[in-house]
């Protein structure tokens, strides 16, 4: 399977799964839950949205992996969903969470997960 089909579905899975972990805290904050909201509700509410996650993580861990025909090692499959699980969540919290900021040493954290992915990918 093509790779950049891979990394747009690790993609997809990683807007799910941020917003089945980190949704809950925005939805309290605009007031449609509470903090006395009982926690298996929210919970039950992250396992729903994290279902989706899981409908293209799965697959793409699943066609991505060379020993089943994709394009990528396993390091490479997960290295790269971590640099897409960062990049996915700064995102949602620069967009949702206006009081949060980037600063040097975040830039440079991502300079540095982007040289990770490099080196994961060079030939040794």
């Amino acid at each position: 399977m093509n790779g950049w089909i891979i990394v747009g579905m690790l993609v997809i899975s990683n807007i799910f799964m941020t917003f089945a972990w980190y949704g809950q805290l925005k939805l309290q904050e605009m007031k449609v839950i509470s903090s006395s909201t009982p926690l298996v509700a929210i919970i039950l509410l992250s396992w729903a949205v994290a279902l989706f996650e899981y409908l293209f993580m799965v697959p793409a861990n699943r066609y991505g992996f060379t020993g089943n025909g994709g394009p990528f090692s396993l390091l490479q499959l997960k290295v790269t969903q971590e640099v897409i699980s960062l990049l996915v969540f700064t995102v949602f919290t620069i967009v949702f969470f206006k009081g949060e900021a980037l600063h040097w040493n975040h830039f440079l954290a991502f300079f540095l997960l982007i040289t990770a992915v490099y080196l994961v990918f060079m030939e040794s």
